[in-house]
Parts: structure tokens; C-alpha cells; sequence
């Protein structure tokens, strides 16, 4: 298992466009990934997942991965949030 906290740093917060980069990353990979806020955790390939984890501006998520290409899943997921999910 391998995880990273990130931040979000995009105004406008994980919305229908950022969630959708996000889920289309994370089914590239073999590995099983979650993400956490507080204490809701949410299945990293699924849209409706992302959203309603309700990741504002500000909010610290936690990406984890277990699997045979679990770091390599969260290092990918972690540079969209720190690219700002390419909006800014």
C-alpha cells in the first residue's frame, strides 16, 4: 500500500471536470485506489465517488493505492491536483 496527501489548490475545488480527469487516470492503473477527506473514504474510479467527496478549495485529500503499480497511481493522481487539474 502507498499513499500521499495532497492539497487542493484550484479555486474552484474537485467539480465535474477535475473528478472526471481523476477517475479517467486512476483506471489506467491495476491497483485498487481510494481517496480520502476526514472520514469518508470513496473508490478512485468511480465519478460519483469523487464528487460527492465535496474536495473545496483547500481541502487535504488522502490518495492511496494497493497494488502492483501502486506508487506509480498515486504520483499520477497527486500531479494532477498539484497542475491545478490544468484549469489555472
Amino acid at each position: 500500500m502507498y499513499e500521499e496527501t495532497v492539497k487542493v489548490i484550484n479555486r474552484a475545488g474537485v467539480h465535474a471536470r477535475p473528478a472526471a480527469l481523476l477517475v479517467q487516470a486512476a483506471k489506467d492503473f491495476t491497483s485498487e485506489i481510494y481517496m480520502e477527506r476526514g472520514n469518508d473514504r470513496i473508490n478512485g474510479k468511480s465519478i460519483m465517488g469523487v464528487i460527492t467527496l465535496g474536495a473545496t478549495y483547500g481541502a487535504e485529500i488522502r490518495i492511496i493505492a494497493d497494488g502492483e503499480d501502486e506508487q506509480t497511481a498515486v504520483k499520477t493522481l497527486a500531479r494532477l491536483f498539484e497542475t491545478k487539474f490544468e484549469e489555472e
